[in-house]
């Protein structure tokens, strides 16, 4: 089975003062604006590739680690996950510099130590860590409830 999933932007102006907006290809979000200020300043209402980038790992994570303690036979009563993304210059250059991922979890069955380590197992299957992967740094975080 293989998914695509399509995203569109309209960008007017220069990269300082101009404005896009992006279209998600189900419907299932709203049109969202997006600026340069609202990637390297205050995002005041307005989204950046930089946060669809962090929602999209956290919830490809949450659903990799689900999977991953199912297959465990203990399946989670709740995973709750938060992916923070930095974007920084590097020489000239701007670049996705790291991404601080952090799961809490209430999974009835298991230890911390085990926890952590199934929570390793899911991000090393998840399909966003393993795009971003050796280009940015990944830390991961874990706590039991």
């Amino acid at each position: 089975m293989v998914a695509k999933r399509r995203a569109e932007v309209t960008w007017e102006n220069n990269l300082i003062r101009g404005k896009g907006k992006i279209l998600f290809g189900t419907g299932s979000l709203p049109e969202v604006g997006v600026t340069w200020a609202s990637r390297t300043e205050q995002p005041e209402g307005k989204t950046s590739p930089e946060e669809l980038l962090a929602a999209a790992h956290a919830s490809c994570l949450a659903m990799a680690i689900s999977g991953v303690l199912a297959g465990n036979k203990t399946p989670p009563t709740k995973l709750d996950v938060t992916a923070e993304c930095t974007f920084d210059k590097v020489g000239d250059n701007w670049k996705v510099t790291m991404m601080e991922l952090n799961v809490k979890g209430k999974v009835p069955g298991i230890s911390s130590e085990e926890f952590k380590e199934l929570v390793k197992t899911g991000e090393k299957g998840c399909p966003i860590s393993n795009a971003i992967r050796n280009n940015v740094e990944i830390n991961l975080s874990t706590s039991l409830e």
